[in-house]
């Protein structure tokens, strides 16, 4: 089962016009749900929900990387997502993805179902490059500066959309070098991670430059993020129509995957538009 859904993510990248992840987070602190889904069975009730709604991927994360949060402990991490990633991977046969940077979760997450990683640092932890050569899994390289304790204190760049590119130049040879396929790799320019409304909206108008520089499919997480308060002054609960504009956006510029809180209205969206697109 854990290699035909492997396979299920790798066939949605090749089929599939664009994906929908649907977030899954088992945390107190999350900036935008955290603390509603902290519980186990409440963590799986809400996953199952967004199947529902038309999820493609189930996204499960226990530590909240929002800026300024804490680092939680190896054990603390596992406690949280293991549990939730073996009931819904008895459950459901949507893929799940964990969302850590942390190898012993990764390892642990990927024994008890998970079929891709998410990782925020890129695969720049210890060890992590070579688990994921031998755990042989999908996985999604994330662009942060810094970290989220501190990283949005004074984002700086000379030019952001260039050293966005010239980080996954240089996380696409490192991960070839340890013998990941590169059709296994998706980038994520980490909007919001380390950056200015001006770098975020720069690097979002330049996701098709991102595709045709690294042949990978690309990755966008905008879902209720502070970059719309910055522009339109929302706050979180007034967020719903710029996190789906936005998503709609990012998939019409070549974003393969978007990851999102609110699935139904997001696919109703993102597939309405591929329906006139492709019809």
């Amino acid at each position: 089962m854990t290699e035909l859904r492997h396979e299920k993510i790798r066939r949605g990248l090749c089929g599939k016009p664009s994906l929908i992840m649907g977030i899954v987070n088992v945390t107190p602190d999350s900036f935008s749900d955290g603390g509603q889904f902290s519980s186990i069975d409440g963590a799986v009730s809400h996953a199952l929900a967004l199947v529902k709604e038309g999820a493609d991927i189930l996204d499960v994360g226990g530590e909240s990387t929002r800026p300024g949060a804490d680092e939680v402990s190896i054990q603390q991490e596992l406690d949280r997502v293991i549990p939730v990633i073996e009931r819904l991977s008895a459950e459901s046969d949507t893929p799940i993805s964990i969302d850590t940077y942390k190898p012993e979760v990764m390892q642990a997450a990927v024994s008890a179902g998970a079929q891709m990683i998410n990782d925020v640092y890129g695969l720049r932890a210890e060890g992590a490059v070579e688990l994921v050569s031998k755990l042989k899994v999908p996985v999604c390289l994330m662009h942060m500066q810094g970290q989220p304790k501190t990283m949005q204190a004074e984002p700086t760049y000379q030019d952001v959309v260039t050293e966005v590119l010239a980080f996954f130049d240089e996380r696409l040879r490192e991960c070839s070098d340890h013998g990941i396929d590169a059709g296994d790799i998706m980038l994520d320019p980490g909007i919001g991670f380390g950056k200015t409304l001006a770098h975020n909206l720069l690097l979002l108008r330049h996701v098709p430059q991102m595709v045709n520089h690294t042949g990978c499919p690309i990755l966008i997480g905008v879902s209720r993020k502070s970059l719309i308060e910055q522009q339109l002054g929302r706050d979180l609960s007034q967020r719903l129509p710029a996190s789906i504009g936005l998503a709609v956006q990012s998939v019409l510029s070549g974003a393969k995957i978007v990851r999102v809180h609110d699935v139904r209205a997001t696919y109703d969206a993102v597939r309405m538009v591929e329906a006139v697109r492709y019809s």
